[in-house]
């Protein structure tokens, strides 16, 4: 049976990203502290998600308080003076910033699971379920595979196959959704 779209089997399974599709942080704090330590706003999210520096995190190597420590580490020469208390606090901004869920994305995504599984795939920290859940998205979706809890990281073609695997469908079978605001999903490129 096809969709008749290039001879290709119908949708059978959405993959979705988390972070900036489904939930969004709210960095004005970090900036403000940014502003304040006479630093160029961004600087912090440009240590932290450096792939040296998150890379341990999203792999489940390292908690979420290491990789504030790695982020200070790292913004230690940026910070005037190399003041190690205001590179932590800048650190800490990053990681205690607020988050919210963008209700239009959870509304499709609730009503693609009506249809067919809805597997989120994440780059994450091992908080990522519980974020979730005080969100009130435990349920959103099928299956959560969580970067931190599987050892494996996209752009990893195996995270996506594991997510597929889940949703018991071949990947040829899924679409993917990866950047915030798409007008439309796309079949993944590791089918």
């Amino acid at each position: 049976m096809t969709d008749g779209s290039n001879g290709r089997p119908p949708l059978g399974a959405v993959l979705c990203d988390v972070d900036n599709v489904v939930r969004s942080f709210d960095s004005s704090r970090l900036q403000a502290l940014e502003r304040a330590a006479g630093i160029a706003e961004g600087s912090t999210k440009k240590v932290a998600f450096a792939p040296e520096t998150v890379a341990p995190l999203v792999l489940g190597e390292i908690t979420s308080q290491e990789w504030a420590e790695s982020i200070a580490a790292g913004l230690a020469g940026l910070v005037p003076d190399s003041d190690p208390q205001t590179a932590y606090e800048l650190a800490l901004a990053l990681l205690e910033s607020p988050f919210h869920a963008d209700d239009e994305v959870v509304a499709l995504l609730r009503r693609a699971r009506i249809r067919v599984p809805v597997v989120l795939v994440s780059n994450a920290a091992l908080e990522l379920e519980a974020d979730l859940d005080s969100l009130g998205l435990g349920d959103l979706a099928d299956h959560v595979v969580n970067s931190a809890r599987v050892g494996l990281a996209k752009p990893d073609p195996r995270i996506y196959r594991l997510a597929a695997d889940l949703a018991g469908v071949h990947p040829s079978a899924a679409c993917s959704s990866t950047t915030a605001r798409r007008t439309s999903a796309r079949r993944p490129p590791w089918a």
